[in-house]
């Protein structure tokens, strides 16, 4: 019998189990499931690495994102998969391992001005035309530290004007650009109406609500399912999501069912305090607990 599909008769008989790094590599997908369960690259400590793939299989996830590369000073993001050989690779090794690629991520943002960097709509350019090449239909954009609309309002003319054009730009091409904003659900709906593109939508985080003190599921029910494109199930560093006293993910759960979303959630934080550099660990732990909640 392979692998995947023993993983996938355990996987229902697993949920009373201890979480360990072995509940989780043996909680395989359900592929039927409304909802997927993915990690990063990035945040695996494999930025741009074809053994990302194996690594977030090992792990038990049903899929990965992956990151665009650094972008620093460079015109354009550090993106090996420019190459059509190493795409081929990743296209490869992700059939061979039954797992997808979910999304595109453009982490060189966090640190960079979307609103003020030269070329920046040519930058996102880029990473769409990858998402076609390897058909991929969603993508992380964070508005990050220079683009905080709350700290930075001055800003919000140039950012709309931009992600206007990004708009425009994805949806030509078929695909969906996810930001993340500092704003709060009724502003990012404000947002979005300004922007004016069914390209352009949000990316939730839920540990921005939660680091501001707003409630998790009612920022979920302002937004509604349709402006949110995925999601980074996440919280931050200190203790696994099984262990977080603030984010009750069963109520998570029952918000987005009521409101009819599906789609990739995607766990990039809630580490271990006690062994931040345990990938396996760390992300194993919080695939299976995910798992559970989600795909039971």
């Amino acid at each position: 019998m392979k692998r995947r599909n023993f993983l996938n008769i355990c996987a229902a008989g697993l949920a009373a189990l201890p979480f360990s790094p072995w509940v989780a590599a043996m909680a395989g997908p359900v592929k039927k499931s409304r909802y997927k369960i993915a990690v990063i690259d990035l945040m695996i400590l494999k930025r741009q690495k074809l053994s990302a793939l194996p690594l977030a299989d090992e792990i038990g996830a049903d899929g990965l994102e992956v990151d665009m590369g650094g972008l620093g000073d460079r015109p354009t993001f550090d993106n090996k998969l420019a190459d059509p050989a190493v795409r081929q690779q990743y296209l490869d090794k992700a059939k061979e391992l039954n797992l997808e690629i979910c999304s595109l991520a453009m982490t060189g943002f966090y640190a960079q001005s979307f609103a003020k960097r030269d070329g920046a709509e040519t930058t996102v350019g880029d990473c769409i035309n990858t998402m076609k090449l390897m058909g991929i239909k969603i993508a992380f954009l964070p508005l990050g530290i220079q683009g905080d609309l709350v700290k930075n309002p001055e800003l919000r003319p140039a950012i709309v004007e931009r992600l206007k054009t990004v708009g425009t730009m994805a949806e030509k091409a078929g695909v969906v650009i996810g930001i993340e904003t500092a704003l709060d659900a009724k502003g990012e709906v404000e947002l979005l109406k300004e922007i004016g593109s069914k390209s352009i939508k949000i990316y939730f985080n839920f540990s921005n609500p939660l680091k501001a003190g707003r409630d998790l599921c009612e920022e979920l029910r302002i937004l509604g399912k349709n402006h949110i494109c995925q999601i980074h199930c996440t919280d931050e560093d200190g203790v696994w999501l099984q262990n977080n006293k603030r984010l009750d993910m069963k109520k998570v759960k029952a918000t987005l069912d009521k409101m009819g979303w599906k789609g990739w959630l995607v766990i990039e934080r809630s580490r271990d305090a006690a062994r931040p550099r345990d990938v396996k660990g760390n992300f194993s732990a919080n695939t299976a607990f995910m798992k559970t909640v989600f795909q039971s």
